[in-house]
């Protein structure tokens, strides 16, 4: 049976759209939408001057930060090198144990001399090298300069290399450490450590000069420092050994000869109690002295230097 077609004047697909029309937006929506759009765009109008000056101050921050930047940086000159430097007439004697007085290595006290950069000799005396310098007695990491530079800023001498000492303590080194330096030389006549080296992260002090901080106009003098070594406690000094051994030392004070060893009580049992004893057994009884001894005292025969002997 056919369908019935409906005679009320349209047709299926001439129904008007009514979901279509109801869809549409109205005016006070369009016109909302488009006051907003409006207020968007004048918001980025006025932020995109401040992003772009961010931006901008971002990246030159990070250019300075680079390397690269600051190797070719016409702002930053390298600084100038000195004419002058501090330095030490000659190295200290060790070893060094706390409280114990620090000399040279030919026993005098340490001497501090201004010599010049590019020769290492002595300054030449200059109206400028005429004032007095007060120089400054400081101990340093036995590590300082990274990577053993030969050359360093005041400012990292200052913040990097100085050593502080440890909570509680007194200042690590005491004695003559503010001088005044005439003619290009001062002695230090009194110096010594208080603290031990083993809590440091390299195990070792050096010992540093420097021209006092804001007490000297002219160019810059560089500063005087020590190869690293180890500052040991006062009690290590007790068994400490004498290079060279005199004759009123204690026999013990040999290479070889251990204070209250058994080699030291062998010796001590024969009347062998100083080294002037001790060689005198040598020069006389030599094989007596073996027998007492042990083999190590052929060790220690083949290499004794002792005094003039």
């Amino acid at each position: 049976m056919a369908a019935k077609r409906h005679h009320d004047g349209y047709g299926q697909d001439d129904q008007p759209d009514d979901k279509r029309v109801r869809r549409l937006p109205s005016f006070s929506t369009v016109i909302r939408e488009a006051m907003m759009v409006k207020q968007m765009q004048n918001v980025f109008m006025v932020l995109e001057p401040l992003l772009r000056r961010v931006v901008q101050e971002e990246i030159q921050a990070g250019l300075i930060r680079s390397p690269r930047c600051i190797e070719r940086s016409p702002e930053t000159p390298p600084a100038e090198a000195p004419m002058w430097k501090l330095a030490f007439r000659y190295p200290p004697q060790l070893p060094i144990f706390t409280g114990s007085k620090i000399e040279d290595a030919n026993g005098n006290p340490l001497e501090i001399i201004l010599v010049d950069v590019d020769t290492g000799l002595p300054a030449t005396p200059t109206p400028t090298l005429q004032q007095a310098l007060r120089v400054e007695v400081v101990p340093l990491f036995g590590d300082f300069p990274p990577e053993n530079r030969e050359e360093w800023a005041a400012e990292e001498f200052q913040q990097r290399g100085i050593v502080k000492e440890r909570s509680g303590k007194r200042p690590l080194l005491t004695g003559d450490v503010n001088l005044t330096m005439r003619d290009g030389s001062v002695a230090v006549n009194e110096l010594q450590f208080t603290d031990n080296s083993s809590w440091v992260r390299c195990r070792k002090f050096r010992i540093g000069v420097r021209v006092v901080p804001g007490s000297f106009d002219g160019a810059r003098i560089s500063e005087a420092m020590t190869d690293a070594f180890v500052v040991r406690d006062h009690r290590g000094e007790l068994y400490r050994k004498h290079y060279p051994p005199v004759l009123a030392d204690d026999v013990w004070r040999l290479e070889k000869i251990g204070k209250e060893g058994a080699f030291h009580r062998k010796l001590s049992s024969h009347h062998v109690r100083n080294v002037q004893e001790f060689l005198r057994m040598l020069m006389v009884k030599p094989d007596e002295l073996r027998l007492v001894s042990s083999p190590r005292i052929t060790m220690l025969l083949s290499s004794a230097r002792i005094g003039g002997f």
